[in-house]
């Protein structure tokens, strides 16, 4: 929606442990099937992020950003 309604020339999608398929989905279906031809992508980042979760346990998560570009 932001390259269709507010004419954006980039934009990032982010996404962490069991929903970094659910990012990878919506990158895909944007380039090959609802604005094809007219976004690509341009750049993956991965990465993990620690953190200290409710039972005290330090947690390992993977982390994406795909960033989606206007051509």
């Amino acid at each position: 929606m932001q390259f269709t309604t507010q004419n954006a020339g980039k934009s990032v999608v982010k996404a962490r442990g069991k929903f970094i398929s659910k990012a990878v989905d919506i990158a895909e279906v944007t380039t090959k099937r609802f604005l094809e031809g007219q976004v690509d992508i341009s750049d993956i980042y991965t990465n993990s992020e620690e953190f200290r979760n409710s039972e005290g346990k330090n947690v390992r998560v993977s982390t994406i950003e795909i960033t989606l570009k206007k051509k």
